[in-house]
C-alpha cells in the first residue's frame, strides 16, 4: 500500500496521517457508534486498498480529512473512491445535517466504506443492463450506484446526509463518468436533534420522485421501524410490478421489515450471504433480501 498527500489550498498545516490507522477502522467500523446502532457483531471491512491518499476536502478549518483509495469489487475494474479518513470526522458548521436529525455521532456514517455496500455492488456488477430505471437508498458513497453508472445502467443514487451529494460528484470525477442523477431521499421521522428543537426535512438537493423497477439499499434495517416507514417509502417509489434488494448485516431488524413489504404487496425471499475469512478477506455474516410484486 502506497501514501501520499495532497496539498490543502486551505492550510499549510497537514497531520501525519499514514495508512496504519485504515486497519483499526476496518477491524470495527462500528466503533465510536455502537450505543447508536446497538449491533452486537459488528461486520468487518472487507475491500482491497491501495494507493491511499489523506487530504481536507472542506474549504475552512477545522473542516474534516479524506483518504482516496482503489476499491476491487469483483466482476469490474476497481473504483477509485474518496471516503472519510474515519468514523471520527465531522463537519456541520451551518447545522444541515443537525436540521436533518443526523447527529454529530451519526455524521461521518455516510462517508464510509460498509462491507454489505460491497457485496450489493458485486451484486449489481451481474445485473443484466437494460432500460429499467434503478434507485439506490441510503447510498452513502454509493458504490453500487458507480459501479452500474460505469456500466451503462440508468441509476439514480438518494440519501438524506448533506455532504453526499458531494461526495458522490467527487468519485464519479474520479472514475472519469459522467454525473449520476442524485436526490434527496429520507424515509419517516429522522432522529431526534441532540437539541431537542423539531427536525426540519428540508434540503438543497432535488426531492426524490418518480417510480423504479429496481430498488436496492444496503445496511439500511440499522434502527427499529415499528411504523413500517421504510416500507412505506419503498412502496411509495416502486413501480407496480418491481424488484427490491437488501442486503442486511444481521442487524437484527429483518422480521419487522419483511411484515411491513408484505403489507405493501411484496413477496421475499431470504438468501444466507455468511462467509468465512479466506485469502485475506474478513468473515462477513448476513443476508440478500429479495422482494417482488
Amino acid at each position: 500500500m502506497t501514501s501520499s498527500v495532497i496539498p490543502d489550498l486551505t492550510s499549510s498545516v497537514i497531520p501525519d496521517l499514514t495508512s496504519s490507522v485504515i486497519p483499526d477502522l476496518i477491524r470495527d467500523p462500528w466503533r465510536r457508534h455502537k450505543k447508536a446502532y446497538s449491533h452486537p457483531n459488528p461486520a468487518p471491512h472487507e475491500f482491497r486498498q491501495c494507493a491511499v491518499t489523506n487530504a481536507p476536502l472542506n474549504t475552512s478549518p477545522p473542516g474534516y480529512l479524506t483518504k482516496q483509495e482503489n476499491i476491487a469489487i469483483t466482476g469490474v475494474d476497481d473504483l477509485i473512491i474518496r471516503s472519510l479518513l474515519d468514523n471520527n470526522q465531522f463537519h456541520d458548521p451551518l447545522g444541515e445535517a443537525l436540521n436533518l436529525g443526523i447527529s454529530s455521532a451519526t455524521w461521518p456514517l455516510f462517508g464510509l466504506l460498509w462491507p454489505s455496500g460491497a457485496r450489493m455492488a458485486a451484486r449489481m456488477a451481474l445485473r443484466p443492463v437494460t432500460a429499467e430505471r434503478i434507485l439506490e437508498i441510503g447510498c452513502g458513497l454509493a458504490l453500487s450506484s458507480l459501479v452500474a453508472h460505469r456500466r451503462g445502467a440508468n441509476i439514480t443514487a438518494s440519501d438524506c446526509h448533506p455532504m453526499t451529494h458531494a461526495f458522490l460528484d467527487a468519485n464519479t470525477r474520479l472514475n472519469d463518468l459522467q454525473p449520476i442523477p442524485y436526490r434527496h431521499g429520507l424515509w419517516g421521522t429522522a432522529a431526534a436533534r441532540e437539541d431537542g428543537l423539531p427536525v426540519l426535512t428540508q434540503a438543497h438537493d432535488t426531492p426524490l420522485t418518480g417510480l423504479y423497477d429496481l430498488i436496492v439499499g444496503s445496511d439500511i434495517l440499522y434502527e427499529r421501524d415499528d411504523e413500517g416507514t421504510l416500507a412505506r417509502f419503498i412502496d411509495e417509489h416502486a413501480a407496480v410490478s418491481a424488484e427490491i434488494w437488501v442486503i442486511d448485516p444481521n442487524r437484527g431488524n429483518r422480521a419487522a421489515f419483511h411484515k411491513h413489504m408484505a403489507r405493501v404487496g411484496f413477496a421475499m425471499h431470504e438468501k444466507v450471504l455468511d462467509q468465512a475469512a479466506h485469502g485475506g478477506a474478513n468473515a462477513y455474516k448476513g443476508r440478500m433480501l429479495t422482494y417482488t410484486r
